[in-house]
This record gives structure tokens, C-alpha cells and sequence, in this order.
């Protein structure tokens, strides 16, 4: 038997109301450029400690002791992670958007309501709302870029520099991951093809040996996941590639036998051979396989289709201008493919990349877009010590993904400026319709309108600034008018680079209010009785 505990009403409300508020208290200290840092004991880091600016790092570092207020920071981390992985920034926006939503709501509501038909309209306003910005947006250009991933990065304008040169080099289907630099400094690297995560299996395969690579042009790719155990095996390919004086590299799993008899050759013989193992273990491999073979031209002999070895012609292998094969990685300079396979194959890539939950399995995802593109940028992130490091490796990280939501949906006003807007439309039409709808309706356009002014009144707060007296000049003003916290100046948001992505933006309303109205719902908590 399992004990439990039970609360009602507004007990249960208010424990919830104050799970919110201390969460939201922590991580809505971060937004903004005059946003502070947060340090975290953390046991997983060295030294102990994490120093953040980031959202969902403050986020998914807090637990509360009484179970209650617990659960209401569960839901909040929950909102957070899910504006993370659509939109890969904005989790500080959706927290403080579910923290206002909640609050007016306890505001403006009142025994005469009718809760659920409440909800039921804040859910239509939000989808108004989400409609509006979507015509409002822009689309990015070379220059908006740079202002994006900015202030994604806590205005850092190198990081933006470093994040939207990457694009620009990639280009709108490349990819730009991360990873931690062995040196104090940020820079990027390009791969201008497909990247391997396998080096040679044998240093004699080496011809280049001031670089230690292997470097191959014009050459021939069979692509394997069967182990080859005799060069017998591969005969029909050897012979025509010898007799041709061709380039050979094979991607597939051999003996060592193999692999010596291959290095003795071109040790020896003079001949151009190079091998390198499959990529990844499990499906994972499958599908790298594969999306290298279909880039390179290349059938490619799986065992888990059955095929035969024996059966590898020079029809089956596939080609490459060039490969530049290092003791860990490759890369594969691609010649001319069948682009409409591969643009149909990186199609149904993007639209499974949207149907994931988890990051882990959309970066997987990304990578397989960057093989079939062809377009990889590796962005090193250094740091003076390894809590700098960690704290700026998160923040170009947001600023990455908020660059790939701007150039999938566009660009709005920042600073909030964007939501705020929105409140006054959505007040004006309240009023002007105060006579042909429900209470219900009214009140619930009054909880979203005056609940999405909350990012940039709280942007102001942190830069200490009173919000509405900020405003107060372009209340009544259409365009982009705006206050740019960094530069304590008012005027055009695009014209001051003060943006963000749409999707970041519209994705933290969404799940805000989703998060929100279930609080808003409940009567009832039940939580496992502590003794």
C-alpha cells in the first residue's frame, strides 16, 4: 500500500501558485541583456558549481522540498523543455508567460466563471495570437543573422559573429553543431561535404604525412555493413580498379587480414586504397550508411536487406572528387548527385525532425541532413576556465538553434515587443465586443492580454526600469517602436537589431499556455504521503 495525500481547491491552487513563483522568480532573473546570472551547485560539474544565464539550465537545476510545490515546477520545467526542443530557445519567456497567465488568472477569475469555458477561449486567443505574429514576421537576411544569433547569445556580438558566419558559410540546409574547444578560444571549422566520425584503420594507408591523412581524388566508394573477410570477396571490384589504375575507398567493417593485405598494396604496389569503419552502431549506422551511400552514388550492401557481397560490381560503387581521411574523422567531398533523391530524402528528414520529442534524436536527425547536404560547421567553444567555458558553450548553444528557428519562420520586433502589441490589440477588441460575448470570453482575452506584456516589463525590471513608463510613448503607435535595453535608446526594433525568431516566440506562448491552463484547472493534488 501506498499512502497518499490529498489537497483541494484553493489550498491546493496556492501551493501550486507558490511552486511557480519561486521557480519563475529564479529563472525570469536571466532575461534580457541586463539579465544576472544564476550559480547552481551541481554535483555533476567540476568544481561543484555552474555559472548561467541560460533558462533551461536554471530550470532543470531546481527541485522543491514540499511535494506540492514540487509538481508545479515539473510542469513549469516541462513547458520550458518543449519550447527547447521546437524551438531550441525561449524557455525563460515561456516561464515567465506561464507564471503570468496563472496569475491573472487568480486575478480576474471568480466563483461566477465558468473555468473550463474560460480555458477553452484563452486556448482560441493564444491561436489569434500565434496567426497575427505569423503575418507580422519577416523572413532573416545576411545581416539579421548576426542580430539574432546576438542576442540569443546575452548580446554577446562575437559569439554572433562567430554563429552567423557559420551560417552564412553552411547555408540554409547545412547544419552548425557544437563542441568544446582545447584552447581559451571560440572558432569555427567547415566541412564542405560529407563528415565522417571514422578515421583510416591503418596508418599505411597515410600519403600525406605532414597532415597524417590520407588524401584521395577522383575516387571510387563501396559502401558495406558486412564484415569483409577475404579480399575474394570483393575480387570484381579490386581487379577493375587496378587494372584502371582507379582510387578505392572502402566504408565497411573488414578483417585485419584484409585490411593488411590493402595497406601492403599500396605500400608496396603503389596502389590507392583506403578503408574506414561504419559510422555509429545499431540503426544509427543503418541509416548513416545509407544516407552516405545515396550521397555519393554508392548501392549500399547491408545485411540487414540481405544482400550479397559477392555480388559488388563497379556499377554498385559510387564516387568522389576527393577524400580527406584523418586518424578520426573523414570528409567526402561529393561529386555531382542525384539531387532530386537527395532533396526528397532530406524532406522526409525535416518532417520527422519535427515529430521528435527528444534533442537527442533531432541532432541525430541534423546530422543526417548535414550528410546529405553537404554543408557542416563546427562552432569550438573555449573559455578562460572550465565554468566559463560550460556557461558560454550554453549560450551558443541557444544562440544556434534561436539562427535555425529565424531562418525557418522568420523574425519579429524583440525585446517582447512582439507580445506586447498583441495585448493592446487584444484589449481593444475586448472592449469593442464587450456586448456580444460571454463574460468568459472577456475575461479570458483580459488574462492573455494583460499576461503576454510579462517578457518585456520583465526585460525592463532586470535593466531597472519602470515598464509602463518606458512604454508609455508607443502605446498608442503602430510599427516596431520599441526600447533597447543595451543600448538605452527607443525606436525601431529591426532597424536596432533588437529581434527574435518567430518560432522561438510563438512556441513559448503555446506551451505557456498549456502549462497554465492546467494549473488554472486544478482542484484536486494528490502526491505520495511522507511520513
Amino acid at each position: 500500500m501506498n499512502p497518499k495525500e490529498i489537497i483541494f481547491d484553493k489550498e491546493a491552487r496556492d501551493k501550486l501558485i507558490n511552486g511557480i513563483s519561486i521557480m519563475a522568480k529564479a529563472v525570469k532573473s536571466t532575461l534580457g541583456p541586463r539579465g544576472n546570472t544564476v550559480l547552481i551547485e551541481s554535483q555533476s560539474h567540476i568544481h561543484g558549481i555552474t555559472v548561467t544565464k541560460d533558462g533551461i539550465t536554471v530550470c532543470k537545476s531546481i527541485d522543491l522540498v514540499d511535494p506540492v510545490e514540487n509538481l508545479a515546477v515539473q510542469m513549469m520545467r516541462d513547458a520550458a523543455s518543449r519550447t527547447a526542443t521546437s524551438a531550441g530557445d525561449g524557455t525563460t519567456s515561456a516561464i515567465v508567460l506561464t507564471e503570468a497567465i496563472v496569475m491573472q488568472g487568480q486575478d480576474l477569475l471568480n466563483d461566477k466563471h465558468n473555468v473550463t469555458e474560460v480555458i477553452r477561449h484563452i486556448n482560441e486567443v493564444s491561436n489569434g495570437i500565434v496567426s497575427s505574429l505569423e503575418k507580422r514576421s519577416r523572413k532573416v537576411s545576411g545581416k539579421t543573422l548576426k542580430n539574432v544569433a546576438s542576442i540569443s547569445a546575452n548580446n554577446d556580438t562575437e559569439l554572433g559573429k562567430i554563429i552567423s558566419d557559420a551560417y552564412n558559410k553552411v547555408g540554409k540546409t547545412g547544419i552548425v553543431t557544437i563542441e568544446n574547444s582545447q584552447t581559451t578560444e571560440t572558432y569555427a571549422e567547415f566541412t564542405d561535404g560529407i563528415k565522417v566520425k571514422r578515421g583510416y584503420t591503418s596508418n599505411l594507408f597515410v600519403n600525406d604525412h605532414k597532415n597524417d591523412e590520407c588524401i584521395l581524388d577522383d575516387v571510387y566508394i563501396m559502401v558495406t555493413d558486412q564484415e569483409i573477410n577475404s579480399i575474394l570477396s570483393i575480387e570484381k571490384v579490386l581487379t577493375h580498379i587496378i587494372n584502371t589504375k582507379k582510387k578505392l575507398l572502402i566504408i565497411g567493417p573488414c578483417t585485419q587480414n584484409v585490411i593488411n593485405t590493402l595497406a601492403i598494396n599500396v605500400v608496396k604496389n603503389g596502389l590507392k586504397f583506403c578503408n574506414i569503419s561504419p559510422p555509429e552502431f545499431g540503426y544509427k549506422k543503418n541509416e548513416l550508411m545509407s544516407d552516405i551511400a545515396l550521397s555519393v552514388g554508392a548501392k549500399y550492401f547491408s545485411e540487414s536487406t540481405g544482400d550479397d557481397l559477392s555480388l559488388i560490381d563497379v556499377d554498385s560503387l559510387g564516387h568522389a572528387e576527393r577524400i580527406i581521411v584523418g586518424r578520426d574523422s573523414s570528409a567526402i567531398i561529393r561529386s555531382k548527385v542525384k539531387d532530386d533523391e537527395v532533396n526528397e530524402r532530406v524532406k522526409q528528414l525535416w518532417e520527422s525532425y519535427s515529430m521528435q520529442q527528444r534533442k537527442s534524436d533531432q541532432d541525430f536527425i541534423k546530422e543526417r541532413i548535414a550528410s546529405l547536404t553537404g554543408g557542416i560547421g563546427v562552432i569550438y567553444v573555449g573559455g578562460n576556465s572550465d565554468l566559463e567555458q560550460k556557461e558560454r558553450k550554453d549560450r551558443v548553444d541557444d544562440a544556434v538553434c534561436a539562427v535555425r528557428s529565424a531562418l525557418e519562420e522568420g523574425i519579429l520586433p524583440g525585446g517582447g515587443l512582439a507580445l506586447f502589441r498583441e495585448s493592446y490589440r487584444i484589449i481593444a477588441d475586448a472592449d469593442d465586443m464587450i456586448e456580444d460575448i460571454s463574460a468568459e470570453q472577456y475575461v479570458a482575452m483580459h488574462i492573455l492580454a494583460r499576461a503576454i506584456q510579462a517578457p518585456l516589463l520583465q526585460i525592463l525590471a532586470n535593466a531597472g526600469l519602470d515598464g509602463y513608463n518606458i512604454m508609455d510613448d508607443s502605446r498608442a503607435s503602430d510599427g516596431n517602436n520599441g526600447y533597447d535595453v543595451k543600448g538605452n535608446v527607443y525606436g525601431d526594433m529591426y532597424d536596432m537589431g533588437v529581434i527574435d525568431p518567430l518560432k522561438v516566440t510563438k512556441n513559448a506562448l503555446k506551451n505557456a499556455v498549456s502549462v497554465a491552463t492546467t494549473i488554472l484547472s486544478t482542484n484536486a493534488i494528490i502526491t505520495i504521503a511522507r511520513a
